[in-house]
């Protein structure tokens, strides 16, 4: 069985290239730049690419117009610092970011044949984002085998992700047991001069929370030169 993961350049998603391997999967890889202010997610995610040895890894631009009103793509917005995070969808919302992302990486896959989607989205800790939720990935497969050659001739593209359910604390030790190098991962919003973490988004705050609810030192931080979700 093949698995093609979208791989962002953090850790819910390079854990989830992690698991696909151990459950025997030939695993590929999809990143995607958009515009975000973070793109040093994309040079992380090349790196965790190779360092992981996958299969292929496809590399997509898309022009950050197609993703307006969010502070992760537009400069002239400001990325919400010390947010209580709660239920609201904050300014960091890229409208419409996973729904994109499937629809490309749904393309790819029955392209090549590959019967399952790995995404590394999560229901608990994380910024309220609408395309996180268990609702949005079963009305999306729903959609992608009823819209496609493969699902109409009974061989469907699932879409999985393994983490939904997991907080940040549960994800990162499942990381950790499974060698995943943080160090290679990224997920700051708004990363400081040197690629320093700003330490106060929203990102920065659940990867800080979550190592220190599963007693284990970031070593980006620790060197202090960033961190990832």
């Amino acid at each position: 069985m093949r698995a093609l993961v979208l791989l962002s350049g953090g850790i819910d998603s390079a854990l989830c290239a992690l698991l696909a391997k151990k459950e025997g999967r030939r695993v590929g890889a999809l990143t995607i730049s958009y515009g975000q202010r973070h793109a040093i997610e994309l040079e992380r995610a090349r790196r965790l690419g190779a360092a992981m040895g996958l299969e292929e890894h496809l590399f997509l631009d898309l022009p950050p117009e197609v993703f307006a009103n969010s502070s992760l793509t537009n400069p002239s917005m400001s990325v919400p610092m010390d947010r209580l995070i709660d239920a609201s969808i904050p300014s960091t919302y890229v409208p419409s970011r996973n729904l994109v992302f499937l629809s490309l990486a749904a393309a790819a896959a029955e392209g090549r044949g590959i019967g399952e989607i790995w995404i590394g989205v999560n229901a608990l800790d994380y910024s309220g984002y609408p395309d996180c939720r268990p609702e949005f990935l079963a009305a999306f497969e729903a959609v992608l085998n009823a819209g496609t050659k493969a699902g109409t001739e009974g061989q469907p593209v699932r879409v999985l992700a393994p983490l939904l359910r997991l907080n940040k604390a549960e994800i990162i030790r499942a990381g950790h047991d499974l060698g995943l190098d943080f160090s290679l991962t990224w997920s700051c919003y708004a990363p400081a001069p040197g690629n320093r973490p700003c330490a106060r988004c929203d990102s920065c705050v659940l990867r800080a929370r979550g190592f220190g609810e599963a007693g284990l030192l970031d070593p980006l931080t620790a060197a202090g030169s960033g961190g990832g979700v």
